[in-house]
């Protein structure tokens, strides 16, 4: 994703030198529809439970997970706008690895989730071609079809449960208009992610997601 996200920026940017159809600003009023893929990249490395299982811990860390994604945006005025993220439900493998069990446990859990995102954008150059943003907002985790698989199963495990997380959110993006109504869109966020992990109703520890979440697609506004 750390490429594909490269590579989409600057054919973005490319295609806003490239056209020479006039520039066509968000106004006040305007509803804008996006609708495109994004990819969630939890940080290396995403805490260490268990301490009960395994005297030094279980080191946790989660893959990457990218799916079909939507958002709406109100723009309160030319430069600011308030956006509603949403996606189809994101999958991730859960991965171990305890030095007083062996090392590497391989995929412990799995587990599905989704991460609606209200955020405020300030739009900086709402006249220009490429029309560039950064946003803060509030996003709402919950966890869902949460399983322990292979070394937890193992164990005894029979339920593996994530709480739902509150965190704040950070963003910056840009629009490249094509016509008056349509462009493209590309985008990263920061969340704060951190969730309670328990295994068959007993709190082992948190681990902590905060990913960065990369957003590709095309938008409408009418």
């Amino acid at each position: 994703m750390y490429v594909i996200r490269h590579l989409v920026v600057a054919g973005a940017l490319a295609l806003g030198a490239l056209t020479t159809l006039p520039a066509v600003a968000h106004e006040a009023g305007d509803w804008i529809v996006k609708a495109g893929l994004t990819s969630v990249m939890p940080k290396s490395g995403n805490g260490t439970v268990g301490k009960s299982i395994a005297p030094r811990g279980i080191d946790l860390d989660v893959n990457d997970s990218t799916r079909p994604s939507f958002s709406l945006t109100y723009m309160a005025t030319r430069h600011l706008g308030i956006e509603l993220l949403a996606a189809a439900p994101f999958k991730h493998d859960i991965r171990g690895s305890a030095a007083d069990l062996g090392g590497d446990l391989g995929r412990i859990g799995t587990t599905r989730q989704l991460p609606p995102t209200l955020s405020v954008q300030w739009h900086f150059l709402p006249d220009a071609r490429v029309q560039p943003y950064v946003g803060v907002g509030l996003n709402y985790t919950t966890f869902f079809d949460t399983k322990p698989t292979g070394a937890l199963r193992d164990l005894g495990v029979e339920k593996l449960k994530l709480s739902d997380s509150w965190g704040l959110a950070a963003q910056v993006g840009a629009d490249v208009k094509i016509n008056d109504s349509w462009f493209l869109n590309a985008s990263v966020r920061y969340i704060d992610i951190k969730t309670s992990v328990r295994l068959d109703g007993n709190k082992i520890g948190t681990a902590k997601i905060n990913p960065w979440v990369a957003t590709v697609g095309v938008g409408y506004r009418f």
